[in-house]
């Protein structure tokens, strides 16, 4: 897995500035076995979900979390497809699903999923590749963005707090750009 990191530093701090309480319900879309849950309830946050399309790495992450597995809410689903409850979310994150979804209609209902699941004033954090960023990935397209056109994926709606670009370094030596949003969901 080439987007692999053992820790999402980026996220997390992105996720630590958006200063919610310990309480907030957060959101990981495509947490998979992202290591975010781990360091998100190291760090005191009580309130998590981690959804993925994926059973099998759902598993895997609750496998490694041991006991610690029970103090999260675990969804199997396909983000564009699922019914989650409404304003039920303070932080949204996503940092490997958005950029797989190169259909236009794919990303117009995920956009959808977050204006519905995220609460007024809700943060919204979404890790994509960059402009620079690598046309596939594990053998899939991938939509690249900007700050500009992610923003206008998701509409008025969503107000840009800020944008950064980084580069990741994969496991066989070389890197890709990513590109990380937040926004406020007004």
């Amino acid at each position: 897995m080439s987007w692999y990191c053992p820790h999402l530093d980026a996220s997390l701090d992105l996720i630590e500035r958006a200063f919610v309480s310990r309480a907030a319900a957060i959101v990981d879309i495509g947490g998979g076995e992202s290591t975010l849950v781990d360091d998100l309830l190291a760090r005191g946050y009580q309130n998590l979900t981690v959804l993925d399309i994926s059973q099998r790495a759902i598993d895997a992450n609750r496998e490694r979390l041991g006991e610690n597995a029970e103090r999260v809410h675990w969804l199997t689903a396909d983000i564009t497809k699922v019914q989650l409850p409404p304003s039920s979310f303070e932080v949204w994150h996503d940092r490997v699903v958005f950029h797989f979804l190169t259909a236009p209609e794919d990303r117009f209902l995920y956009v959808h999923q977050v204006a519905k699941a995220a609460k007024p004033g809700g943060h919204v954090i979404v890790g994509t590749f960059g402009p620079e960023g690598p046309t596939r990935c594990s053998g899939r397209d991938v939509v690249r963005c900007d700050a500009k056109s992610l923003r206008d994926e998701f509409g008025k709606r969503f107000r840009l707090v800020e944008s950064t670009k980084q580069l990741h370094h994969k496991p066989f030596g070389t890197t890709q750009q990513s590109l990380y949003c937040y926004c406020r969901l007004e």
